[in-house]
């Protein structure tokens, strides 16, 4: 079980406002999140990550606390076992497809995997630029994966994807995901993309 109580403030078009959010996450559901351009969405991820430091409250996982701000408790981001795939990939631009995999796991099976499963698999020696944007994209996801991460984080990962791919990227992910048992989070424009999928949803005013 995840349970995060927090409170962060945000910088807002119209003065400031307050991200206020106590949830509790069962071990290995699917949550969407959706609601407006900046409403607090990415902050919410960056705060579970450890990227954001929110001002009151606690992060605890399996009885396990990330961030405390009572305690003065805040685990650092390397701490904590969570995969992140930016809005913007955030990829190296020096690394290959393989080395950014590599980065993350020595596990050779496992990246033999990821690359099938991204369909990356013949790309292996290309670097993120001479990838396409869809291609990048996936390339975040699998290497947000690549640590067997228990809790998985994406902030609109399918956005440069085509439909098909889209589908059939969902559906290996669903599979992956429950294997490993892994806490997914995933903010999407399009929370209809993940109808079938996500166990619950959290609603951003």
């Amino acid at each position: 079980m995840i349970h995060i109580a927090v409170e962060k403030k945000l910088k807002a078009y119209h003065g400031q406002q307050v991200l206020r959010i106590d949830r509790q996450f069962v071990t290995g559901s699917t949550t969407k999140i959706y609601g407006p351009s900046g409403s607090g969405k990415t902050t919410f991820l960056k705060i579970i990550a450890g990227l954001v430091t929110p001002e009151k409250g606690m992060v605890r996982v399996d009885a396990v606390s990330w961030f405390n701000a009572d305690a003065r408790i805040n685990l650092p981001p390397q701490k904590r076992n969570t995969g992140f795939v930016f809005q913007q990939y955030a990829l190296f631009p020096n690394m290959t497809v393989r080395q950014h995999l590599e980065y993350a796991t020595t596990d050779e099976a496992w990246i033999k995997r990821l690359l099938l499963l991204g369909k990356l698999d013949t790309l292996q020696e290309h670097k993120p630029d001479y990838l396409s944007g869809g291609q990048q994209q996936r390339l975040a996801i699998l290497r947000a994966l690549a640590t067997k991460p228990q809790i998985f984080l994406m902030d609109e990962p399918f956005s440069a994807l085509d439909a098909k791919m889209k589908t059939e990227l969902i559906a290996e992910l669903q599979i992956l995901l429950k294997e490993l048992g892994t806490t997914t989070l995933i903010v999407s424009h399009n929370p209809q993309e993940l109808d079938g999928w996500a166990d619950g949803e959290l609603v951003f005013e």
